[in-house]
């Protein structure tokens, strides 16, 4: 398994998609701070420091960071801890 991430026009947002199904359904999930989610993946990356907020839709989650994180120092963790769940 692979997670892609790939730019969006927001230089703070980096979009990591999967080849499988993350979110069953039709519904997006976002997760602000001081929020939970009953998506642990989700819960998990928000802990991650520099992580402003996620936003999740059936097969991907878009990352969006803190203005002053630097994305050399969030992609790795993100890609990781998103296929530590199996994605």
């Amino acid at each position: 398994m692979a997670i892609r991430p790939e730019g969006t026009p927001n230089p703070n947002a980096v979009k990591f998609t999967s080849d499988t199904i993350i979110f069953e359904g039709n519904d997006s999930i976002s997760v602000m701070p001081g929020d939970t989610s009953e998506h642990e993946v989700l819960n998990e990356l928000m802990k991650l420091e520099g992580v402003e907020n996620v936003f999740g839709y059936q097969n991907f989650i878009t990352v969006n960071k803190k203005f002053d994180v630097e994305w050399d120092h969030l992609l790795n963790k993100i890609i990781d801890l998103i296929e530590s769940y199996g994605y």
